[in-house]
């Protein structure tokens, strides 16, 4: 392998997503996906173990949540940028990562067109951020506005929040974060006491207020 190419690390709990950003990348002589990880633990043994150019991490993680992960990496490799891609709405969790240090946010459905110039960007040295975003962050520069409620929820919190909204059920979820159902239905109950709600109806509704999910 040439000392010249681009090293990636790309971390995704689905073997399919992986083996498709592998095939976005191989098109490319200078760069190579080199390592690969499906979970938190897993990434954070590889990196101990080589030096990487950049990491690619999916925000949703069966172990911890991918934001949880990127504040990790920061801590121990804070040079070392690190590329976010999700299935999730921009309107929040975009700010979130850029917040907790990564160089970029790329929605999964944009990666097969926009993930080399993402990579590009990033080893150069700049932030990859889409103009959806970028006006968002924009926004909270500005004057200061009331915080929203789900401000306060943690990263794991603000994950559980946004699949209850996408309709997922409490098996779905907990098989997706590879955790037990009363492990599901203790962050819930914190998330409807955070967001003084009761119903997951309510918690629909909250997020397609706050533009939190697609629909």
């Amino acid at each position: 392998m040439s000392r010249d190419k681009i090293k990636i690390l790309i971390a995704d709990d689905h073997a399919i997503v992986r083996e498709g950003l592998k095939q976005i990348v191989a098109e490319e002589v200078d760069m190579i996906v080199a390592g690969e990880a499906e979970n938190g633990e897993q990434l954070l043994r590889l990196l101990e173990k080589e030096n990487w150019h950049i990491v690619i991490l999916d925000i949703n993680m069966p172990d911890r949540n991918g934001l949880e992960i990127l504040k990790d990496i920061k801590s121990r490799y804070p040079m070392l940028p690190v590329l976010i891609l999700s299935m999730f709405s921009e309107e929040q969790y975009g700010i979130r990562a850029i917040r907790a240090g990564a160089s970029g946010y790329l929605k999964k459905v944009s990666a097969p067109n926009e993930l080399v110039k993402a990579i590009r960007k990033i080893v150069s040295g700049r932030k990859y951020i889409t103009e959806t975003l970028a006006e968002k962050l924009a926004e909270n520069l500005g004057e200061p506005k009331p915080s929203l409620l789900h401000e306060k929820l943690s990263d794991r919190e603000f994950e559980i929040m946004c699949s209850i909204a996408q309709g997922k059920t409490a098996e779905e979820i907990a098989d997706e974060l590879a955790i037990s159902i009363n492990t599901f239905y203790t962050y819930r109950n914190r998330i409807l006491e955070k967001l003084s709600m009761k119903s997951n109806v309510e918690i629909t509704q909250y997020a397609i207020r706050n533009k939190l999910i697609e629909i």
